[in-house]
């Protein structure tokens, strides 16, 4: 009986330890894989810069479901575009069709083709769940400060976040006065809300461009989302 008793106790201190030692990206991240276990759900993500610029998306709303396809609608200036992914493969709406981003339309000129460019953007989209795991690896630490797990992100955190869109073997542009920040929100255990700030001057072609963004994705409609698909772009993406 007694050493029922002493196990019990050496139990409930192991138990205790053990909770003690779960820090706030503990939590995070057991929040981000428990919502990256969920059968569905959807986003809303927006972007402010301060002092305007030239680089000015609008909103981009997403749909996922667990081990199938991603659906992602995004708007850049005044173009608005339909894409979908699933795993390392993405298609995007053109006026030629659906289209992945090798093939040739989508509409060309002397501005590039942006269709192929978003193509190309979709095949790098980290949905909410791994975006907030991939930030919490650019977060010296974090705090829960009035509801929110704050912390400062890493000066290569906020160059690897500034730097998107990079070509392939390219040279990027240089960042300097690289800082930011990152504050998530949880619900029920589950992320509801995150904010991305990031700040610093980017010098492409010795041209200085000030960078002051802040991103921020709201979550919604868990386990109530569905992801619709239209036949020739699930046929592109099988």
């Amino acid at each position: 009986m007694k050493q029922t008793a002493l196990w019990s106790a050496l139990a409930l201190l192991t138990t205790s330890a053990l909770a003690a030692e779960a820090g706030p990206k503990d939590t995070i991240k057991a929040a981000a894989r428990k919502l990256a276990d969920q059968p569905n759900y959807s986003w809303r993500t927006t972007v402010e810069s301060a002092g305007g610029g030239r680089f000015r998306p609008g909103p981009t709303e997403g749909k996922t479901e667990k081990g199938g396809f991603t659906c992602l609608s995004m708007t850049r200036g005044e173009n608005t575009f339909e894409a979908f992914l699933k795993g390392d493969k993405a298609v995007v709406k053109t006026d030629e069709g659906w289209q992945t981003a090798d093939e040739p339309g989508g509409g060309g000129g002397p501005g590039g083709n942006p269709a192929r460019f978003v193509a190309r953007m979709v095949q790098n989209y980290k949905v909410p769940a791994a975006e907030i795991e991939d930030l919490l690896d650019k977060v010296s630490d974090l705090k829960l400060v009035d509801g929110a797990y704050t912390g400062d992100l890493t000066e290569e955190g906020v160059k690897s976040l500034m730097t998107f869109g990079r070509r392939p073997g390219g040279e990027g542009p240089a960042i300097s006065n690289a800082k930011g920040s990152v504050k998530i929100w949880l619900k029920d255990g589950l992320p509801a809300k995150y904010e991305v700030h990031v700040q610093g001057t980017v010098t492409f072609n010795n041209n200085d461009m000030n960078v002051d963004r802040t991103t921020t994705t709201e979550i919604k409609a868990v386990g109530q989302t569905r992801v619709e698909v239209p036949a020739e772009a699930r046929q592109k993406l099988s």
